[in-house]
């Protein structure tokens, strides 16, 4: 643990930050501030394409990355990203958001460039193919495929049954290894089915509780619309400046709200992790530019929309009563919020077990694309396996050690997607 730590505070106080930033800030150059285009890649997300080559519909694709990314990141990362980093960790946790939109769309239009045929007329594609094919690079490729089937038991397996086991014993007492072992039976069946058994899953799972959790915080905030416009001048106040918050056990400099902030941005919306661009590029489509707009609204919708009002809804709870973070860990604060519904804390538990459950399939998809670049189809029924496996041993481990090793291996996952993606920039349109 403090091994993991140590690493985790030089990558993510400079290296991490600066990389990340900055490609971000290249691809909105580069491509226009193509983020002004984001209501017209909505409009494309429900509008079937009427001819294209795939194996699902571009609201599938979009709702299987979103089924990976709106997980824990939204409700527990933004809390501790608070906890750590201050409320102005959530305005570059927004920031990260806002210019990761152009790195998203980058790399989901390079994975469908580069996209390949299987024999049985599936497609397949990710960072790894447009690093072997596009840049020439297949050792580069070769360690993006490792990590990204590693951070697939780590960021998408193992936190999220964490979260589940968290959320059960807190609410009703259920016991970590029952509730493990209970999760990964009904996931299993749905992940050995395949691409098109998550993706039927997920386009109904991800709306639906997406809705939900939208419409219960915006009730929270309708409550407390009083405290709206304090809330927001606390968290600009604080993306700059050293403060103290909650009664003085929420303290946090500029660097440690960067470091918190944009950490729990990557994890939550995996811009420049190249995620997305592994779901499109199963899309049924004849135009990267036209699925990669849609692939780029997962972001919007996951920090842009998502976290911020998750973000909002804390802290205002917090102001009304700053001392009532001394009663909850670092990753139960939006419990706080919730408090003011009827059956809130209820509520909240189920969201976030729906959240983390649509987060097991999405990521399993990910780690299973990357498992057959690297071992054909013959290794999938073995990683099938282990990752099943992983969601209960997930859900005893200590929530610390899961989120620094999340921390870690999102790092080393992102590198060699972002080389690529800055080496074949001029192929993006």
């Amino acid at each position: 643990m403090e091994v993991l730590k140590r690493i985790n505070e030089f990558l993510w106080n400079f290296p991490m930050l600066f990389l990340l930033l900055g490609t971000h800030l290249f691809f909105t150059f580069r491509l226009h501030f193509i983020q002004k285009k984001v209501f017209k890649g909505i409009k494309y997300s429900i509008t079937p394409e009427k001819s294209g080559k795939g194996d699902l519909s571009g609201f599938a694709a979009l709702a299987t990355t979103l089924a990976a990314t709106l997980g824990t990141g939204n409700i527990i990362g933004v809390s501790t990203a608070i906890a750590l980093g201050g409320p102005g960790a959530l305005f570059w946790c927004w920031i990260t958001g806002i210019l990761g939109m152009a790195t998203s769309y980058a790399e989901s239009y390079l994975c469908i460039l580069f996209r390949r045929q299987n024999k049985d007329g599936s497609y397949i594609g990710g960072p790894m193919y447009f690093l072997q094919d596009g840049l020439g690079k297949k050792g580069l490729a070769v360690f993006y495929a490792i990590c990204t089937m590693l951070a697939s038991f780590g960021v998408g397996c193992t936190t999220q049954s964490n979260a589940i086991t968290t959320t059960t014993k807190s609410l009703w007492g259920f016991s970590p290894y029952i509730v493990g072992f209970v999760i990964a039976i009904p996931i299993g069946f749905v992940l050995i089915g395949g691409i098109k058994s998550i993706g039927k899953v997920c386009t109904k799972l991800v709306p639906a509780m997406g809705a939900f959790y939208i419409v219960a915080c915006i009730i929270i905030l309708t409550k407390n619309a009083a405290f709206i416009t304090d809330a927001i001048t606390l968290i600009l106040e604080s993306a700059f400046t050293k403060t103290s918050f909650a009664g003085g056990l929420i303290a946090a400099s500029l660097q440690t709200a960067c470091r918190y902030g944009i950490a729990r941005g990557l994890f939550t919306n995996e811009a420049g992790l190249g995620t997305a661009g592994i779901a499109a590029s199963s899309a049924i489509t004849k135009n990267p530019k036209r699925q990669a707009l849609i692939s780029m609204t997962a972001t919007f919708w996951d920090t842009v929309v998502m976290c911020a009002i998750t973000g909002l809804v804390i802290i205002i709870a917090l102001l009304k009563d700053p001392l009532s973070a001394a009663s909850y860990n670092i990753g139960e604060y939006t419990s706080i919020a919730f408090k003011e519904l009827p059956f809130g804390e209820t509520l909240l538990g189920f969201s976030l077990i729906a959240f983390a459950a649509a987060t097991l399939l999405g990521w399993f998809y990910f780690g299973e694309r990357a498992t057959d670049y690297l071992f054909g189809k013959n290794g999938i029924k073995y990683y099938q396996l282990l990752y099943i496996v992983s969601i209960y041993i997930g859900a005893v481990m200590s929530l610390e050690l899961v989120w620094e090793l999340t921390d870690f291996i999102n790092a080393f996952m992102a590198v060699p997607c972002i080389i690529g993606l800055l080496f074949l920039n001029k192929k993006i349109k």
